[in-house]
């Protein structure tokens, strides 16, 4: 029988592997979601911003359904012609090449279930970090970030009455694929302005809690 604090160190230790290759996996989808943001390869980053502008625009137009229908039917009709190209080619020419897609249909597409695992581990992370957050601004832990959360909402709602679900994505596209780049060439410039209106904000939210009551300021603080 194994001693207990052999296992509660090896439980610790598997934790602790567990843990970091969750921060690892982290850290790598971060570092290439900055590449594209930043445009480090324009190539890479346009084709991704121009397909995720395409695709909006697809369904900002038609339904989901018939968007989904209409690519697999595009891609269909690409495949199918090269084949039938292909086998005309080997026909006049009296070639024996085989299956034009005969390299892809050897490759293996099957996700490996420890590439499943750590994307799923990432995504968990990031969802009990939200899931924290939210309990922790619904709940009024922090009385000044609930009402801040409060104000963000109802001006949300009038985002809302203006522009569509698929309007606000497209707009927000847009801004993730220029914003990063314009703040990294104009940082000086926006930090500055940044820090003066967060005085303001901080100079603002003080006097608020100032006018608080007794009770509501000691939780605020």
């Amino acid at each position: 029988m194994a001693d207990p604090m052999t296992q509660s160190s090896q439980i610790s230790s598997s934790q602790g592997l567990a843990d970091g290759q969750n921060s690892a996996a982290a850290k790598d989808s971060q570092f290439s979601a900055k590449e594209l943001v930043y445009w480090r390869d324009p190539k890479k980053s346009g084709v991704v911003f121009g397909v995720s502008m395409l695709l909006l625009l697809s369904l900002a137009t038609f339904s989901v359904i018939s968007v989904a229908s209409y690519v697999l039917l595009a891609l269909l009709c690409v495949t199918i012609s090269f084949r039938i190209y292909k086998s005309v080619i080997q026909a006049v020419q009296k070639s024996n090449e085989g299956h034009p897609f005969k390299a892809l249909m050897e490759k293996d597409v099957s996700v490996p279930p420890e590439t499943f695992r750590k994307h799923v581990d990432v995504c968990l992370t990031y969802i009990n970090r939200g899931l924290k957050y939210m309990s922790r601004l619904f709940l009024v832990e922090d009385l000044v970030d609930s009402l801040k959360l409060a104000v963000v909402m109802w001006l949300l709602t009038y985002v809302g009455a203006v522009f569509n679900g698929i309007t606000i994505l497209i707009l927000a596209d847009i801004l993730l694929f220029t914003v990063p780049l314009g703040y990294e060439k104009n940082k000086t410039q926006i930090d500055h302005y940044i820090d003066i209106a967060r005085t303001q904000i901080n100079t603002t939210v003080a006097k608020l809690q100032e006018k608080l009551p007794g009770s509501l300021k000691r939780k605020a603080e």
